[in-house]
This record gives C-alpha cells, structure tokens and sequence, in this order.
C-alpha cells in the first residue's frame, strides 16, 4: 500500500499558526503519512536559527533581518499580542498544561523525517542565506512544493 502523503504551505510568521501547521504535521508522521512543509515567506523565520549569524548582506536584507523574528520561539501571535506580552502568556499556559512548544514541535518534525524545505524564491526576496536557517533542512522552489501537493493526500495553507 502506497504511504498517504499530507504537504502544508506555511506562510505565516504567527506562533500559534506555526504550532498548527506542526502539530498536524508530526500528527500526519505519527499517522505514517509522508509530509512536507514548504516555509514562504514570514513561515521561514520558523526556520532561523536563534542567534545572529554574521553574512554580508545590502540594506534592504538588513532591514528584513533586523524586523524578522530570530528564531521560531520569538515569532509573535496572530491575535492578542499586547504589546509583546501575549506570546509570554500562552507560552506559560502551555507550560502548565504540559504543551510541546513550538522548537521542541520543529525538532520532533525533523526526528520523524518531515521534510522542511525553505522556499528559496523567498529567501532571495528577504535575503536569508541558507547558513541562518536550521540544519538539515531542504531548499527549493515552487515546482518542488507542487511535485509534492500533486499526490498529497492533505494539502494545507497556513
């Protein structure tokens, strides 16, 4: 029997929808279906790594890097921001109910062999060099995600 495969597109740079997206992707790995999620554009800060990686870089990169969230656990939430305090209050009710955060939902993905790729249009467009992003990731374009999407079973926009 041929695996069922799930790919999700995640393009938002919000927390709680990037918990989402990983959520039913280590979900659909558990499921043993063969997933893909495809980081464009804010979904790739999912993918930074947390500390400042020195790269050369013009003025408009720099500015991308500086207004981007560094890391996955310093991306912001979709609603109830408050000024920054939001993301520290979800992260201390999921710590209280026993919730996986989103770095520890990123390292499962890559131990069940989900297939991250970082969608390399974009890392052009934000000037993202593959030395800031998480290792063992992939890179490709928009043909490689839709290779996938054309046999998924699942296919989501996140």
């Amino acid at each position: 029997m041929e695996k069922k495969k799930t790919t999700i597109i995640l393009f938002s740079g919000d927390y709680d929808k990037a918990m989402a997206a990983y959520i039913i992707a280590n979900g659909a790995a558990a499921y043993d279906h063969e997933v893909t999620i495809f980081h464009t554009f804010w979904g790739l800060n999912a993918l930074r790594k947390d500390e400042n990686i020195e790269v050369k870089k013009g003025f408009m990169e720099k500015m991308f890097a500086k207004m981007m969230p560094r890391g996955a656990d310093k991306m912001g939430l979709s609603k109830m921001h408050f000024a920054g305090m939001g993301p520290k209050m979800i992260k201390d009710v999921m710590k209280k109910h026993n919730a996986v955060p989103l770095p520890q939902l990123i390292e499962m993905a890559q131990e069940q062999d989900i297939k991250l790729v970082a969608c390399t249009m974009t890392m052009d467009l934000l000037g993202l060099k593959e030395v800031e992003l998480l290792d063992n990731i992939e890179y490709a374009g928009v043909a490689a995600y839709l290779a996938d999407a054309e046999d998924g079973n699942v296919n989501l926009f996140i």
